[in-house]
């Protein structure tokens, strides 16, 4: 069983349960960051790889994030408006999760 505390975003964006972790993506116009949390602690993301589509109405945008520091990133210019719809697809080393957002 889950601890509700763990799905709390500390990071300030919006969180999701997968088989692999708790998931936060912080979305804004520059910089996209995932968190992957297992049980409320960091999973190790230094050789995981991801690539995220945002569905935003009729636009689609594919971006590959790269680990740094304790988060999966990618910076550039991103549309990201309430209502848009993410889809994660996240490979670490010992398991591969999709996870699917809808930011607020």
């Amino acid at each position: 069983a889950f601890a509700a505390e763990d799905h709390v975003p500390k990071h300030g964006g919006v969180v999701v349960e997968t088989k692999a972790g708790d998931m936060e993506l912080v979305a804004k116009p520059d910089v996209l960051q995932l968190y992957v949390r297992d049980h409320g602690k960091p999973v190790d993301i230094s050789k995981a790889t991801a690539k995220i589509t945002l569905l935003s109405g009729s636009d689609k945008q594919e971006v590959e994030l790269k680990p740094s520091a304790d988060r999966l990133e990618a910076k550039g210019s991103f549309k990201v408006t309430p209502g848009t719809k993410v889809v994660a697809q996240v490979n670490l080393a010992s398991k591969a999760a999709t996870a699917r957002f809808v930011l607020k």
